[in-house]
């Protein structure tokens, strides 16, 4: 998940020397500080949403700094595999590698590194479900989705795998193992990363074209087949942030205050996943898509962990 820039690429500038700021600032980037603090957030409330049962301090903060390294790390590999794609594109070609920044040996030793380090945070300071799943995370992100993403659009689903499991991760560190509550949460953060992913698809198709990746490319020009996956993946996420009230589990039913934040939420996605699929101007419907999404994933997860403590 990117936001929206507008950058100048820099691909025929020859190495020069890098301050140790600059070096600093790069490591920083490499993390991808936006995308991992999402992880962290979804991971945190997938703690929170089951804290009144176990108020432990100590587990919430090696979640929260072992989840952060593991996906900063997960990040900085990322870059280091897709270094040549990204030197191609315009949004991406001054991430610390290819602007030349950080040594892609760097890259490579620093993401192992911080990898390493959250995944035994995690699992001293946790549980071995939680570190187990932020492992299975890192691998279908880095040996799975990475690769996937030249060679079919259909990566999208299994990129939005390793991104819906920190909420699940952050329930097995609070809970000490799977249970229906913590796979709905994996399963609204799954289907929300589809038209979250399909506007930025949308919009960076030639930057992905460059590049050589796939996920933009259904088969239709017009981005018709794209905009008709995000209307169906958000009718699906509707069922998924419902489901806590007609699926039996161990978890009290949320209250008042989600239902109603769930259903303006639900309204508020339908209608402009809809105008995605319909808009005669598909460039500003999925800009406004994107931004929607943005908005729903953290008012819809924070009002159910307000909701769980009320």
């Amino acid at each position: 998940m990117n936001s929206y820039k507008n950058i100048t690429a820099k691909s025929d500038a020859p190495p020069l020397p890098v301050s140790v700021s600059t070096t600093m600032h790069g490591l920083l980037e490499l993390t991808k500080p936006r995308l991992s603090l999402m992880s962290v957030f979804t991971a945190s409330l997938g703690y929170l949403v089951h804290f009144p049962l176990t108020p432990h301090f100590y587990i919430f903060f090696c979640l929260t700094v072992g989840t952060a390294l593991a996906a900063g790390g997960a990040a900085a590999l990322n870059q280091w595999m897709e270094r040549d794609e990204d030197l191609l594109m315009r949004r991406t070609a001054d991430r610390p590698i290819p602007a030349q920044q950080i040594e892609p040996e760097i890259a490579l030793i620093f993401g192992v590194c911080l990898s390493s380090i959250g995944l035994a945070i995690l699992w001293i300071g946790t549980n071995p479900w939680a570190c187990s799943l932020t492992f299975l995370t890192l691998v279908v992100y880095l040996l799975v989705y990475t690769p996937l993403k030249k060679r079919t659009p259909y990566a999208t689903e299994v990129g939005a795998i390793s991104g819906a499991l920190p909420p699940l991760i952050g329930w097995v560190a609070a809970s000490g193992g799977p249970t229906t509550y913590g796979w709905i949460l994996f399963g609204i953060l799954f289907t929300w990363q589809v038209p979250h992913f399909m506007a930025i698809a949308w919009n960076f198709r030639q930057d992905y074209q460059k590049g050589g990746f796939q996920l933009h490319n259904l088969g239709n020009p017009n981005g018709f087949h794209l905009a008709r996956k995000s209307f169906i993946y958000s009718i699906i996420l509707s069922l998924f942030i419902f489901s806590p009230y007609y699926i039996e589990t161990t978890q009290p039913n949320p209250g008042l205050l989600y239902l109603i934040s769930a259903c303006l939420l639900t309204v508020y996605i339908l209608i402009n996943s809809f105008q995605f699929l319909n808009s005669s101007n598909r460039d500003k419907s999925a800009k406004k898509l994107f931004f929607v999404t943005i908005i729903y994933l953290p008012l819809l997860f924070a009002t159910l962990v307000v909701d769980r403590f009320l």
